[in-house]
């Protein structure tokens, strides 16, 4: 008896030791080839190549224009170069809106004493009358402001949505959060009270001359109801409210020539290498292609297109062969629609496809933080045993907390998705504004993001996500 309970001691042992031993191999292999990862990103990345030429080429790249189908045609032809085993086009229909000639603002504080400030219409607005609109204007903090001020002291005035983005916030997306509502909805809920126009200042936190574009809605307001609405830049905004405090009496001044046309035909922009053991199961890695107009889109979200671009582009390029199939999705009309993401999801569930994993990346090519996901538990809890790999690089954020736009759709009990998330400080200093420029993105730290997104890809692919 003693001797068999020393054999089997020793057989334990012995398991004990193969299992610590291949443990330690196989982490040693993951630090080895994220680390390859991370070399073929800073040094034969092509990331920045390719935003270039979407930025100072194409430009910006709204929905339903010729830049978008520019950009659409460009990035297919990149990702053909690529040797991948499968690219494509995906129709789908989007919005088609045109903001026409400049928009052109200023408020008076007595007959023929004027100041110009600096405006731009929100996308999806109507346009003003063609000699523009002029009345008094009603200060507000808020969408709760409204009905404290009634019809009475609304009706026939433009309302000046005012609230800023709370600095006291280090996650900027939260301040943002905090009130886009007012630029969401403020049209809508202003017409309740026989509002002719809004204007909203800027989702930005710092203090410029750049008004900030971006979606509005309507609701389901008929066309004669609708009103023109437009952003303010926030040092315009300070201007005017503190004029407004010594002259309650000026009035305001705007002038737009937006259009919406009837939907239009584009494509999402897709392409895949084949999983070699695990072929039905899908990851997919994505940013939108379509930008607003104002600037060049190059942190919003030309950055998460090329990042996603140069997922497969490493792994091509360090001769990894995945055991599920990568898939890059290029989505159309993040901005004003979702059309892109939800006709992606809408023909995955028709084709009956297994998707196990999403990552987006649309919060800019700033330097990367970490992820946030959204999925199981049991997901997560695996993908937290992968953080020490990642900390060499400085990326020390993996928490619960949503994923992105455009893979929402995809959601169901069994999917995991995720997003990267950059620091995101001076993020909304150039969100759906002018400068949203090619010159205003570091080269290194849009590498940086796309080594990451390719490493996480990476684990996710090698040893799966059970739920």
């Amino acid at each position: 008896m003693k001797i068999n309970f020393e054999v089997k001691r020793t057989i334990k042992l012995g398991i004990f030791c193969l299992f610590f031993v291949q443990a330690a191999w196989s982490q040693n292999s993951d630090q080895e080839q994220i680390k390859r990862i991370y070399d073929v990103a800073l040094t034969q990345g092509k990331s920045y190549d390719w935003l270039n030429y979407l930025s100072n080429q194409i430009g910006g790249r709204l929905s339903g224009s010729i830049q978008a189908q520019q950009a659409v045609n460009y990035t297919k032809q990149e990702l053909d170069s690529l040797g991948l085993d499968k690219v494509w086009l995906q129709p789908v229909m989007v919005p088609k809106w045109v903001r026409g000639i400049p928009e052109f603002a200023y408020f008076e504080t007595s007959p023929g004493v004027t100041t110009n400030v600096p405006i731009t219409a929100l996308g999806g607005s109507v346009a003003t009358p063609p000699n523009g609109v002029k009345s008094e204007v009603v200060e507000v903090k808020g969408l709760e402001d409204l009905a404290a001020l009634g019809e009475a002291q609304i009706k026939g005035k433009i309302v000046f949505y005012n609230r800023p983005m709370d600095p006291t916030f280090i996650n900027t997306f939260a301040s943002y959060s905090g009130c886009v509502d007012q630029r969401y909805t403020g049209a809508m809920e202003a017409v309740k009270y026989g509002a002719i126009g809004i204007i909203v200042r800027s989702m930005n936190l710092r203090l410029d001359d750049y008004p900030h574009t971006g979606s509005m809605s309507y609701g389901d307001l008929p066309e004669n109801k609708k009103i023109p609405a437009a952003a303010i830049s926030t040092n315009a905004a300070e201007l005017l409210s503190a004029t407004l405090r010594l002259n309650p009496n000026i009035k305001f001044y705007f002038k737009q020539n937006c259009k919406q046309f009837a939907d239009v035909e584009s494509y999402n922009v897709i392409g895949e290498i084949k999983g070699s053991t695990h072929p039905e199961e899908i990851i997919v890695v994505g940013g939108h292609l379509d930008s607003w107009d104002l600037g060049d889109g190059s942190h919003d979200d030309g950055a998460g297109c090329v990042q996603s671009m140069e997922v497969l582009q490493i792994f091509k390029k360090i001769g990894y062969r995945p055991k599920r199939t990568i898939r890059v999705v290029l989505f159309m009309n993040e901005e004003n629609g979702l059309r892109g993401g939800t006709e992606y999801a809408n023909i995955a569930k028709e084709n009956n496809e297994k998707h196990i994993f999403g990552l987006e990346s649309d919060s800019g090519g700033f330097t990367p933080r970490g992820f946030t996901f959204d999925g199981p538990e049991s997901s997560f809890e695996k993908i937290m045993g992968w953080k020490d790999l990642f900390e060499p690089y400085l990326i020390h954020l993996f928490e619960m907390g949503g994923s992105g736009a455009d893979i929402g759709p995809l959601k169901n009990e069994s999917i995991t998705l995720a997003g990267l998330r950059p620091d995101s400080q001076r993020y909304f200093d150039y969100h759906h504004a002018e400068n949203d420029t090619f010159e205003q993105v570091n080269k290194r730290e849009l590498e940086l993001g796309a080594a990451s997104m390719t490493s996480l890809v990476y684990l996710v692919d090698k040893y799966g996500l059970t739920p």
